[in-house]
């Protein structure tokens, strides 16, 4: 079972997810078009960090970063290579509009690199649709920006 909760980013599971996302990044983007994170700069007030856990094994997770105007930016979501393909994603991302919702947000708001194709495909699958830039992001040749309304309707991310 998948169980998701806000979490404080203060802890050696969360660094290692951190670490881990840094290292996809790493693989995938070069230097100038990344930033590595430190948990510390997480635990901020505005900041979100939902961490999934199996068997009480912290599987993954990803950030909710308050950006006003009753809008979210999702942030550093990370599945741990050992629990891919087991509907890690999609929980946490259910669980990221379920808190956003609580915190009463109309809007959920991503970018994603244009080589990471799975998020992509995940992000498109739950909903969401394709934005231009936003906040301090400008554009890129290796960003899609993305963005989600949300109701206590909004749909579940399909099974993939």
């Amino acid at each position: 079972m998948i169980a998701v909760r806000v979490e404080t980013p203060l802890q050696e599971a969360v660094a290692a997810l951190l670490r881990q996302s840094d290292a996809v990044a790493a693989a995938l983007y070069p230097g100038a078009y990344r930033r590595a994170i430190d948990p510390r700069g997480l635990a901020i007030p505005g900041a979100h960090v939902l961490v999934a856990r199996v068997e009480g094994v912290a599987a993954g997770c990803c950030v909710l970063f308050e950006q006003g105007e009753a809008t979210v930016e999702l942030k550093r979501m990370i599945v741990d290579d050992a629990f891919r393909r087991r509907g890690i994603g999609e929980a946490l991302l259910r669980a990221a509009e379920a808190e956003a919702l609580g915190l009463g947000i109309a809007t959920l708001r991503l970018e994603v690199g244009t080589r990471n194709e799975a998020a992509h495909a995940m992000y498109l699958r739950a909903g969401f649709t394709p934005r231009g830039p936003f906040g301090t992001y400008a554009a890129s040749p290796i960003s899609r920006f993305l963005e989600k309304p949300l109701s206590s309707h909004s749909p579940r991310p399909a099974p993939g």
